[in-house]
């Protein structure tokens, strides 16, 4: 009933708003766009604004208009052209001016790109933020997963159990200490569960930003590593109707992975619809298959809203679905793997694509209404959301472990528009969250939770230099509910409340057009999260005895770092370092301590609270000495101290090192032919928690790709071919969970290879249907 009394507000509000009484002055601005040096025109540029989502390209004169925006204000306007530098521009709209942007050539990926996922949109070099964004492209690249493609970026890994499964790690920071936005709504979705992924598909983002570093003030309580914002395709152009068909075949474990997206732009209403279904049977690793680890996903996602001079209102909404399978290893005398009774698996076992049980059923049901309304001298945005988590776990076709979780979102920020170079921001945030057992087997207790926060922000311009902060206070609750099983009080009910004060200050100065340098100092916190707090039983999927301790108190956390970026025709750099000082940090530790379930003796795992230090640095050197030639490096390390017992913290990233040679010849009929090597190297990690972490030893894995774009008439179609660990390296990667000593607790020494050797086939078409 609640989600149809949400969806009936959503409505009424975006019709309420579509209304003519709401509209401000309309405007109409009109410009051009052309190389520097030479004033030749560049048709099929695109040009954006970020805040107002209105989308125009170039004609065949370089010319575009903008129509029907507000007829005054200040905000950025991008332009962006292949082969040239991104420009930026803040518009003053009541002036009335014709633009006239000016692009330089280079065949680098350009830095000077817009940021959104902080307070206030602005150029990377404005943002003080540690930022690092992949476009379209990038994301296209063969991967398992979304948060598989993201790894390429410095200071980003990923724990993974298999290919199907990848949780983000930021800065050594991952499960409820990383946000994940997605069209503006921070993702609910039992972020603290190490076996499942983020419930979002892999294909609706045209580009991901990834924010490195303490972010409280912005997001308030989990933001202490980073944040994931995932962006949309831009509405398109007025009157064109425009999509894209994506389609991967991996050989690995027999992905399929396909997905049709079309959106349109007729006088401001604009909208969009995609499905996406993703199938693959067991993955193999250098030695043999694993068994029943194939899985199963499909996503459909639709948007309908307005684009009007009042500003946006834009109703999104989503449904995920994952199946997952699982396997509890059983060995023969010789170490192979086997069925339940003894019996080996065949070659047709491990292609079957149905899933055997155990596996897990996952579902996301999410709808947002993103609003960016003009009030006065500013505009508000308002993001309200409505989201419902539900994950199974089933050994049969009924649901052992069944949670279902309910989270309404509503976050309102107010903008006044920049005078004399200062612009203030107000906000307010509020989370509401329920979560019900529905299984006959018990984890985590049913609970409610609240959140509620304020903050105010404040950001200069100068010439060379910006500098903003801020302060926010929250207070959350979380409700834990009692559960007698059996004549047992399984969970004993627990009420907690929490509330903090962050603060943020950052500082950017540009020394030259080359040279760039970037600063920030703050605190950020996070509250305990109900499975920490009152955990009480099996994790099947981690395969261990969680117990959680109801007097747990928030983490806090004092940031600093500093970057600074070199950034000409030929090189591009950036470096890094960043030290992050957490008080409270809490983890599930074993001591030996056994628990006797059923006949099975599982490690228990008891949450506690240690100080923490993690410090570390990035750092990325892309070389382009000719135009066809690219070679582009990144390093990322993290080192991490359990200060309360002088040792190292469990389960953090090995040191990274990613070298790729990229070859771009101009070939007869094809467009952005390219040919690349890379070599991906990890360092061994020998600091671990050995009371119940291994080591890993360091590997390198050889990859390499194929791939132009070819044009059927006028109907551009790309095609790639791409290689992953082409030697068919051995190896356990430092986060992988299923490395030896973290996957079975009476065979501590057993162990599972990453995966083997892996060849994708990809294909990518754009079209157009109305133009």
């Amino acid at each position: 009933m609640k989600k149809l009394q949400l969806l009936g507000f959503v409505i009424l509000y975006t019709l309420l708003f579509s209304n003519p009484i709401f509209a401000s002055a309309l405007k109409d601005i009109n410009g051009k766009v052309t190389e520097v040096g030479t004033n030749q025109t560049l048709p099929g540029a695109t040009i954006y604004i970020p805040d107002l989502k209105v989308t125009a390209v170039t004609d065949k004169n370089g010319e575009f208009s903008l129509r029907n925006l507000p007829a005054k204000g200040i905000y950025l306007v991008e332009v962006r052209y292949i082969g040239y530098k991104t420009a930026t521009k803040s518009v003053n709209f009541s002036t009335g001016e014709n633009l006239h942007f000016e692009l330089e050539p280079t065949a680098i990926e350009a830095k000077e790109i817009v940021i959104t996922g902080t307070l206030i949109s602005s150029t990377s070099k404005r943002n003080s933020s540690s930022s690092a964004v992949l476009n379209k492209a990038q994301l296209l690249a063969p991967s398992n997963n979304l948060i598989d493609a993201l790894t390429k970026i410095p200071g980003v890994s990923e724990i993974t159990t298999g290919p199907s499964i990848s949780k983000p790690v930021i800065r050594g920071l991952g499960y409820n200490r990383i946000v994940t936005l997605d069209n503006g709504i921070k993702q609910q979705g039992q972020q603290w569960g190490d076996e499942h992924g983020i419930e979002i598909d892999q294909f609706k983002s045209d580009r991901v930003e990834v924010l490195r570093g303490a972010a409280s003030l912005m997001y308030g309580s989990d933001a202490l590593g980073g944040v994931i914002n995932l962006l949309a395709p831009n509405a398109g152009p007025q009157g064109e109707i425009n999509g894209e068909f994506i389609s991967n075949y991996a050989t690995n474990n027999g992905l399929t992975a396909n997905s049709l997206m079309v959106n349109g732009n007729e006088n401001g209403f604009v909208w969009r619809a995609r499905g996406t279904y993703k199938n693959a049977y067991s993955f193999k690793t250098p030695v043999n298959y694993f068994p029943n680890s194939g899985f199963n996903e499909t996503d459909l996602s639709g948007m309908v809203g307005l684009n009007k001079s009042w500003g946006y209102s834009h109703l999104n909404v989503s449904n995920f679905r994952n199946n997952i399978g699982f396997y509890e290893p059983n060995l023969d005398a010789d170490g192979n793997f086997v069925k339940e009774d003894g019996s080996a698996f065949t070659n047709q076992d491990y292609r079957n694509r149905d899933l055997s049980y155990p596996r897990q059923d996952i579902r996301h049901f999410k709808i947002a209404l993103n609003n960016n309304i003009i009030l006065g001298d500013g505009y508000l945005k308002a993001d309200l959301g409505y989201q419902r988590n539900q994950r199974r776990e089933l050994d049969g076709p009924n649901p052992t472990l069944f949670f279902d979780l309910k989270t309404y979102t509503a976050d309102l920020k107010y903008y006044i528009n920049e005078i004399n170079g200062w612009q203030p921001v107000f906000g307010l945030s509020m989370e509401d969250a329920h979560s019900q057992n529905k299984g006959i087997e018990f984890l985590v207790p049913a609970y409610d939770s609240f959140g509620i926060g304020a903050f105010a922000y404040i950001k200069k311009n100068w010439t060379s230099n910006t500098l903003n902060f801020g302060a926010r206070y929250d207070f959350r609750k979380n409700d834990g509910k009692q559960l007698v099983d059996n004549g047992e009080e399984r969970f004993a009910g627990f009420s907690n409340k929490f509330s903090n004060v962050s603060g943020a200050l950052g500082f950017t100065h540009q020394f030259s057009k080359e040279w760039n340098l970037k600063a920030n100092a703050g605190s950020a916190f996070r509250a305990p999260n109900p499975a920490e707090l009152g955990s009480n039983g099996v994790h099947e999927g981690t395969f261990r005895y969680e117990i959680g301790n109801s007097g747990l108190s928030p983490e806090q956390s004092f940031q600093i770092d500093a970057e600074i970026d070199y950034d000409t025709k030929i090189v591009s750099a950036t470096a890094s370092i960043y030290n992050n000082y957490i008080h409270n940090y809490i983890y599930a530790s074993n001591n030996g301590e056994l628990k006797d379930v059923d006949g099975t003796d599982f490690p228990v795992y008891r949450y506690g609270q240690v100080n923490a230090n993690l410090y570390g640095a990035e750092a990325s050197l892309t070389i382009h000495p000719v135009p066809f030639l690219h070679f582009e490096n990144t390093f990322g390390y993290v080192h991490a101290q359990n200060e309360s017992l002088n040792k190292p913290l469990s389960f953090i990233p090995a040191a990274s090192l990613r070298n790729n040679l990229r070859f771009e010849p101009k070939l007869k009929g094809t467009n952005d032919a390219y040919l690349s090597v890379g070599i991906n190297s990890a360092f061994k990690q020998n600091r671990v928690d050995d009371i119940f972490e291994t080591k890993t030893s360091g590997y390198t894995l050889l990859n390499a790709g194929i791939g132009a774009t070819f044009n059927l008439g006028k109907q551009p179609i790309k095609l790639s071919v791409s290689g992953n660990n082409l030697l068919n390296q051995k190896y356990y990667d430092a986060l992988s969970r299923f490395k030896p000593g973290r996957f079975d607790s009476e065979n501590p020494n057993l162990g599972v290879y990453n995966t083997g050797r892996n060849i994708t086939f990809g294909l990518y078409i754009p079209f157009a249907l109305v133009k």
